[in-house]
């Protein structure tokens, strides 16, 4: 059975970084698509990037530029760093392979 961990989210200060981590078990991950979402409070899940199998990455607009998505294969985590986080960017990220989502790990961005 697949299972996706988030860990990574806390509070985000002025001019800090971010960096999420997804553990994934269950399976081999070096041949599927592995994602970041995130879903806001009263907001809808919104995509932010994904990382493809063959090595490629997608964006969401809003993210293209300030966020970085990459894997390790050989452990299985893939992760997502960020060094100009906005405040409106608060929101519960999730990392989603496959039909399956991570509980999510809450993230604040700076006041």
């Amino acid at each position: 059975q697949v299972q996706l961990v988030e860990s990574g989210g806390g509070l985000v200060q002025p001019g800090g970084s971010l960096r999420l981590s997804c553990a994934a078990s269950g399976r081999t991950f070096s041949d599927v698509n592995m994602g970041w979402y995130r879903q806001a409070p009263g907001k809808g899940r919104e995509f932010v990037a994904i990382s493809g199998y063959l090595g490629t990455t997608l964006y969401s607009d809003s993210a293209k530029g300030r966020f970085t998505i990459s894997r390790d294969n050989a452990t299985n985590t893939l992760y997502l760093q960020s060094n100009s986080l906005k405040q409106e960017e608060s929101a519960t990220y999730y990392c989603q392979v496959l039909l399956y989502w991570g509980q999510g790990t809450q993230v604040t961005g700076p006041s």
